[in-house]
């Protein structure tokens, strides 16, 4: 076993394959490899829908050049634009009602720009 616990899928298919051949329970398998009966299901699943590919691991770092733009990596550009007219929707009904944002992150502070005079 791998000191990380990360496997590869030729790992992950070898064990699926030695439970599917029925010679260990699930509870064996698991107790030899060190998984869970949740993680044996999931693999089981992935590996029924998509076979070898399904076993990759989806952890890891990203590498993506979307750091700090507050979009998810995966988003197509018509899924981009609609949550940017959303944002600037909400920015814009925030104006009509009179508050403006001072600062950002734990200093934001909303602030009226309507005297108590005007409608």
């Amino acid at each position: 076993m791998k000191k990380n616990n990360m496997r590869t899928p030729k790992e992950k298919e070898k064990i699926l394959k030695e439970f599917y051949l029925g010679k260990l329970g699930r509870n064996e398998i698991c107790r030899k490899y060190n998984i869970s009966t949740k993680t044996l299901a999931e693999w089981r699943i992935k590996y029924k829908k998509f076979g070898i590919d399904g076993l990759k691991s989806n952890t890891g770092k990203s590498k993506g050049g979307n750091k700090g733009l507050g979009v998810k990596k995966g988003k197509t550009n018509e899924e981009k634009l609609k949550l940017k007219i959303m944002r600037l929707e909400i920015e814009n009904a925030r104006l009509k009602k009179g508050y403006l944002v001072k600062g950002g992150g734990d200093q934001k502070e909303y602030v009226t720009t309507l005297d108590e005079n005007t409608k």
